[in-house]
């Protein structure tokens, strides 16, 4: 394989930020904390300066996707509200500083559960509170008003799901490396299945546990992070991705779910319907038609992943996971498909 060109260049950056962020210009600390699933994630210190920097990952990338800056737009726009977002600093078009488009965000203190707990979440109890907070900040993710925060032209309020299905339809076809049938399957019962939307709402578009930072003394959610894939729309579409994620004790597992957060299956943790009452009962809005939303969500991760597949097979990206992503993505299409063939019957039909 081809040397790939570094994600940071370290001088640079150093030079940029010593302009345009007062403090002591030292040397800089890079460590990677993502392996490049969607936007590149790094933690940079400067002295007694912590950071996070985001900036996409090497292509050949999906049209619309790693959007970096939108991303920018969203969090700043929401740092004047109650959602739990990090403080934006700054943010870099120029892609001759780091060899792409970047932004810098405090570091929030806290935890990312994944696969150990807070000390909070040792009992059923703390796991429950657990639950509870993050339902809690999706909740007042959707109560935000995106247009008073200058969010209007995030997105259209109309007919989100139907461009949700035309833009990944499209990507699947830009990115397939091979037959799908199951994931085509899908495609079908979806566009035969549309529910009808509720009001618009900012939607995160990947809400999930491992996406939140937790404060580290009390069950609550510091900090949403992972914002490359909001919009406006319909908040269902989050609900049925954060239910797509959670895991149940007995739930299958496959090359793609066993890596997702399995904590949740733990005693204490609400069930997928829980979440969909409670969640029902903090906003008022009906829940229905969830079984559409989760298959979606996991239709939509099947094709995000095929086109990291594709970059696997590219040789762009040095992460490991892509190669299994030669089985992982059909299992995705199994699993979605027989979510379209049991919703008549879905535990959460209607909350």
């Amino acid at each position: 394989m081809t040397a790939l060109e570094p994600l940071i260049i370290e001088e640079n950056l150093r030079r940029y930020l010593a302009q345009h962020l007062p403090g002591e210009d030292a040397p800089l600390a890079v460590e990677r904390i993502s392996g490049g699933h969607s936007n590149e994630t790094f933690f940079i210190r400067r002295g007694v300066q912590e950071w996070v920097l985001r900036r996409p990952p090497r292509g050949p990338l999906l049209p619309t996707a790693h959007d970096v800056l939108r991303e920018y737009h969203v969090l700043q726009a929401l740092n004047t509200t109650n959602v739990p977002t990090p403080r934006v600093l700054l943010a870099c078009e120029d892609t001759a500083v780091i060899g792409a488009p970047f932004y810098l965000m405090e570091r929030v203190p806290g935890m990312v559960i994944r696969a150990e707990l807070p000390p909070y979440g040792a009992d059923a109890a703390g796991r429950h509170a657990i639950s509870k907070a993050l339902v809690d900040a999706l909740v007042a993710l959707h109560s935000a008003d995106w247009q008073a925060i200058g969010l209007g032209s995030l997105g259209k309020p109309e007919g989100y799901l139907e461009r949700q299905l035309r833009r990944w339809t499209g990507q699947l076809e830009r990115s397939r490396q091979r037959p799908l049938p199951d994931l085509d399957a899908v495609t079908t019962w979806l566009t035969g299945h549309l529910p009808v939307s509720g009001p618009a709402t900012i939607v995160h578009g990947d809400y999930r546990i491992d996406n939140a930072i937790y404060a580290d003394d009390e069950p609550r959610v510091a900090a949403i992070v992972d914002w490359e894939m909001a919009t406006i729309g319909d908040p269902l579409a989050d609900v049925g991705y954060l239910l797509s994620s959670w895991r149940e004790p007995d739930d299958p597992q496959s090359v793609v779910m066993s890596r997702l957060v399995q904590v949740t299956a733990l005693p204490g943790f609400f069930s997928r319907a829980e979440i969909a009452a409670y969640y029902a009962a903090q906003t008022g809005r009906p829940v229905r038609d969830l079984a559409f939303y989760e298959a979606l969500a996991i239709w939509k991760l099947a094709i995000l992943l095929e086109g990291s597949y594709a970059r696997h097979r590219a040789g762009t990206t040095d992460d490991p996971f892509f190669a299994t992503l030669d089985q992982g993505v059909p299992s995705l299409a199994r699993q979605a498909l027989l979510i379209c063939q049991n919703a008549d019957t879905s535990s959460y039909k209607k909350a």
